[in-house]
């Protein structure tokens, strides 16, 4: 019998872990980690799927011991990593928001700008590419790994620090100001190029990718459905910023429609009285998992 196929995949392990395992749900594929194993169990016997490190993954995706993994464009750059990029899932730690790479500096600091680097000690754990990225500067410094508690590093230890943030809370918290963003990143599906050329495994992969983007695309959607009559129907409909037209159908009730429709959810709380004004009724919200294109 021929041996059977299997897509050995690569989940990302530290910040970016629960949001991905929350996502593979949204996704329909249930995940199930064990403190004590690196290997997930997971409803998919096509799948084999083991954590890594997402500041290690894009190197062992690039030399084919995993077909394919999730980690952060920073990590691709920084291992400097010969992958295929499949696609952005605009995901991070806290939310659905890029993460930046920034440079920062006591907020008494002398350092006002990028040039005021040359001759500093900087701190970071992104060591490669920030050497690379002061280099395209002509900047000369001393950049240092740093194994974390990098906010705590300036001014005794380090001048200057490169570190990543989301909201800057935590930049603040250390009376730290940001000089300069020299990157921003998203998690990124990869594959490795020979991978990618194996009929099974790219269809497998594609198949994966549409399901976590369709269970992204839904994070911030909801369906709504209401019911009205037809003459309120023109000025409803005028109402709705739908992706799609939305869909109409005829109620049993002469002259009476049923609309459902997607739509942004931040949108609702202005939206919901105004059709209610506009003559709608019975108007339900509901939540989405997957939304495909």
């Amino acid at each position: 019998m021929p041996a059977k196929k299997v897509l050995k995949l690569g989940l990302p392990k530290g910040s970016l872990q629960e949001s991905t395992l929350k996502l593979f749900r949204k996704a329909g594929y249930h995940v199930t980690v064990s403190h004590r194993s690196y290997y997930p169990a997971i409803d998919d016997p096509e799948i084999q799927p083991m954590l890594i490190r997402a500041q290690e993954m894009a190197r062992y995706v690039d030399y084919g011991i995993l077909d394919c993994g999730l980690t952060g464009y920073d990590w691709i750059l920084e291992q400097n990593a010969d992958v295929k990029e499949i696609a952005e899932l605009n995901y991070a730690k806290e939310g659905l928001r890029p993460v930046k790479w920034v440079v920062a500096v006591p907020a008494d600091s002398g350092i006002r700008t990028i040039e005021d680097l040359n001759g500093k000690r900087i701190a970071t754990e992104l060591v490669s590419y920030t050497k690379r990225y002061l280099k395209s500067k002509g900047i000369r410094a001393t950049v240092d790994f740093s194994w974390g508690a990098t906010e705590v590093k300036p001014p005794h230890l380090a001048d200057a620090i490169v570190e990543l943030t989301e909201t800057g809370t935590s930049l603040k918290a250390n009376n730290l100001r940001v000089v300069e963003t020299i990157l921003v990143s998203s998690t990124r599906f990869i594959s490795n190029r020979k991978a990618w050329k194996d009929k099974w495994k790219r269809e497998k992969m594609e198949n994966l990718v549409m399901l976590l983007r369709g269970a992204l695309e839904a994070e911030e959607r909801v369906g709504l459905k209401m019911n009205l009559p037809e003459k309120s129907l023109k000025k409803v409909l005028s109402l709705l910023p739908a992706m799609h037209s939305p869909t109409i159908s005829v109620l049993t009730a002469e002259d009476w429609y049923d609309i459902d429709v997607v739509i942004e959810e931040r949108l609702l709380r202005d939206l919901i009285p105004k059709l209610k004004s506009a003559g709608a009724t019975g108007i339900v919200e509901y939540q989405l998992n997957k939304v495909i294109p």
